[in-house]
């Protein structure tokens, strides 16, 4: 009898699993990878990537290379990086239900170089540029990454479909998730500056892109869209920010409203020789021999300081059939003076710290006007099939001149790349194929176009515009 019932339990689950394999040899689900309600996701981006005006790719900074140009833009590179046309990235995500519609939800990321194997940091690439001349830099950038564990964000809260999303901790800036709505590249580090440059989604510094310490509302009410995002001051974060967004959706598009206000913003650069002489000045020592003070160069920045309040409007429309979809953004960032002064010895991200600090940007006697800077695009992706898609986008960005009339020897309405603070533009054209073997798998190639001008390209002595053709592969789950 034993013997009988273990043979007929037997036969029926080799039945069972016999009719599941058929089933999904039939029809696989391609779900997420999921179980008790936490999903594990992750992208990974890389190929390779030639430019006739560069510098040494960094292990540190996300973009690797400087597709935008820059002051230290002066060799032609080829690399073999990523992070192309996403940042790779691991992470996980929540959802439990407890009652009534409403759920506990929860999101870890870290974001990656695969190429170097490193987690972001761009404050890192900055010091390795600490003292040395303009030429002898290797590409870095500002950040608002600087090598936490989780980089990307990390938060909690509670969500609700009817009354919205309220989460606590790292989260991305409203202006952060409007550019990758809105931009026409989706935020590419190789393709669109916009996506290359935290400028714009952190509302005129970088390190702004991502806000610690705050608090972050959404909610979908019919056919409106509305948010809210404070962030309180921490000892690495001497000013709050605030974040409005208001937009609705209509049949094939939508349009969103933003705006944003940042006090005591920090932007951070490498030191000059002159600030790194002074500094081994008072700790004594050289930076080969090391300082006889607590200072440590390789934690050690420039920073600038404002508060900045931007405005924006962005949106998209899909025409029928939804083979053809128009993106286009503007913003306008005003740089003021700072209400409340930071001091070198402020520790910021990451903990690093500002050793020496600028010259306030925005009104004062030495410059009485604010500084604006606009940034505007326009975009058109084409899908010839389900698998292929075509996108071309124009992208320009615009400083007024804000100096004082012979200050340093200049004129109001200067324009040219004397300083700074003249008045000057950056224009970037960008073509991309991308090709799609799988819903998780696919290849692209393009190139992006760009070239300063005026006061924007003031000590850009090595090259003043790039190309970057760039193939690469990404897949993502």
């Amino acid at each position: 009898m034993k013997t009988t019932l273990a043979a007929a339990i037997t036969i029926s689950l080799m039945a069972a699993m016999s009719k599941t394999a058929r089933a999904d040899n039939v029809q696989t689900p391609d779900g997420p990878l999921t179980w008790n309600g936490i999903t594990l996701y992750g992208t990974l981006d890389a190929g390779i990537q030639y430019q006739n005006a560069g510098a040494p790719q960094s292990d540190y900074f996300g973009p690797g290379t400087l597709a935008l140009v820059s002051k230290q833009s002066n060799s032609s590179e080829t690399t073999v990086g990523g992070n192309y046309m996403s940042h790779s990235k691991i992470g996980l995500k929540g959802q439990e239900e407890f009652g009534n519609g409403w759920s506990g939800v929860f999101r870890v990321q870290t974001d990656f170089n695969p190429w170097s194997g490193q987690i972001t940091d761009g404050l890192r690439s900055l010091t390795a540029n600490n003292g040395k001349a303009t030429s002898a830099q290797a590409t870095a950038g500002d950040s608002s990454q600087a090598g936490q564990l989780f980089d990307g964000v990390a938060y909690v809260g509670i969500s609700n479909v009817q009354f919205g999303t309220l989460v606590f901790g790292r989260t991305l800036n409203l202006l952060a998730d409007g550019i990758s709505k809105y931009d026409p590249l989706g935020g590419s580090y190789a393709f669109s500056p916009i996506g290359y440059s935290g400028t714009a989604p952190g509302g005129g510094d970088t390190a702004d892109k991502r806000l610690d310490s705050s608090a972050k509302y959404e909610v979908n009410a019919g056919l409106a869209h509305l948010g809210a995002q404070f962030q309180v001051k921490t000892s690495a974060n001497p000013g709050t920010t605030w974040g409005l967004v208001a937009g609705i959706a209509f049949d094939g598009g939508s349009v969103d409203a933003f705006y944003n206000k940042k006090n005591d913003a920090i932007s951070v650069g490498a030191l000059s020789s002159a600030q790194l002489a002074t500094i081994q000045g008072v700790c004594g020592g050289t930076a080969a021999t090391g300082f006889a003070c607590e200072t440590d160069i390789s934690k050690s920045l420039s920073g600038t300081i404002s508060d900045n309040s931007t405005l924006g409007l962005m949106g998209k429309f899909s025409f029928p059939g939804k083979v053809a979809t128009l993106n286009a953004g503007y913003e306008q960032i005003r740089y003021n003076n700072p209400s409340n002064l930071v001091l070198a010895g402020q520790t910021i991200l990451g903990g690093y710290l500002l050793v020496a600090v600028n010259t306030q940007t925005g009104a004062s006697a030495s410059f009485p006007n604010t500084k604006r800077l606009s940034i505007s695009w326009v975009g058109l992706k084409y899908a010839f099939t389900p698998q292929f898609d075509l996108t071309g986008a124009l992208y320009r960005y615009d400083q007024n001149n804000y100096g004082a009339t012979g200050v340093k020897g200049w004129t109001a309405g200067c324009s040219s790349n004397a300083s700074g603070d003249c008045s000057g533009s950056e224009n970037f054209i960008s073509l991309v194929a991308d090709y799609h073997f799988t819903k998780r798998f696919d290849t692209f190639a393009g190139a992006m176009w760009n070239q300063v001008q005026g006061g924007l390209a003031s000590g850009f002595t090595l090259a003043t515009s790039t190309v970057d053709p760039t193939l690469g592969f990404r897949y993502s789950f």
